[in-house]
């Protein structure tokens, strides 16, 4: 718990629930046993720059047990990063400790369903206090399951940050495989179902186009009714650093091998002959 000591007064403080909703609206909920005086304030932190944003906290100043907070964090013209929260109070500032992770998958789901410019994360970090995760919201195609099957590449997920709807609408899309040096493309034909996809590409096929040349190939999704190709990655979840954490196993074509594989920035990749 957050612990403040004043002259003849001691208070404790803790984050019960903590969620930023579909409105972009951080709501809290803390437990406070006893009052913090008018002066109390939530403070965030930029943890690169240290640039702070402070909220006052009106209507404290009372005996307050069971405190709630609505923070509307678009009007804080906050940057991506990481955002520690602070509770002061006077010239006493300590970290606000949460026994709440911040969020559940499926919220993040329908949180990613909208067209967003950022997306915000309320979380618990490893020390079991409160922050924000902010990031660049550009549409993507979130991706759940990767798998060889039958001499196949598959691919599952949900398109994030589209507008789509999440109905039984089909859209007509493409998976397309991109490498760069050099260059060449391969497509083929992807499903769409409202903001669901499945895509699969054959790896025989893979392996022509690769023409003996190794390295990775980039794959993107192409929806009717989004303007700009999607890159396929994993976002919409509490795992950071997959390309060390997620390790899957390769398949083997005419003697090379194949494996997907997660890139620093957790975007898909099809390494080829590697």
């Amino acid at each position: 718990m957050a612990h403040f000591e004043g002259e003849g007064w001691r208070v404790r403080v803790v984050v019960t629930d903590a969620e930023v909703t579909l409105a972009d609206v951080l709501s809290l909920r803390l437990a406070v046993d006893g009052p913090l005086g008018h002066t109390a304030e939530l403070v965030l932190r930029h943890r690169g720059n240290g640039v702070e944003r402070h909220i006052p906290l009106d209507g404290w100043g009372g005996d307050v047990r069971d405190a709630a907070l609505a923070v509307s964090l678009g009007t804080l013209r906050l940057e991506p990063g990481r955002w520690d929260a602070y509770l002061g109070v006077g010239e006493q500032r300590v970290r606000l400790k949460s026994i709440d992770p911040g969020f559940s998958l499926d919220h993040l789901d329908a949180y990613a369903l909208a067209r967003r410019t950022l997306a915000y994360r309320a979380y618990r970090t490893l020390n079991g206090n409160l922050a924000l995760k902010i990031s660049e919201a550009r549409p993507v195609a979130d991706v759940r399951a990767v798998w060889f099957r039958e001499g196949r590449f598959e691919v599952t997920g949900l398109l994030a940050y589209t507008g789509l709807d999440d109905d039984d609408a089909r859209h007509e899309a493409r998976l397309a495989l991109h490498r760069r040096s050099p260059e060449a493309v391969l497509t083929a034909t992807a499903t769409v179902q409202g903001v669901r996809f499945h895509a699969a590409l054959s790896l025989c096929d893979v392996i022509e186009a690769a023409n003996e040349s190794t390295g990775p190939w980039e794959p993107s999704l192409e929806v009717e009714g989004v303007a700009t190709p999607l890159r396929l990655g994993a976002m919409l979840d509490d795992v950071d650093g997959k390309r060390r954490r997620l390790h899957y196993p390769a398949a083997t074509v005419d003697g090379v091998p194949i494996r997907p594989s997660f890139t620093a920035d957790d975007e898909l990749r099809l390494e080829v002959g590697v």
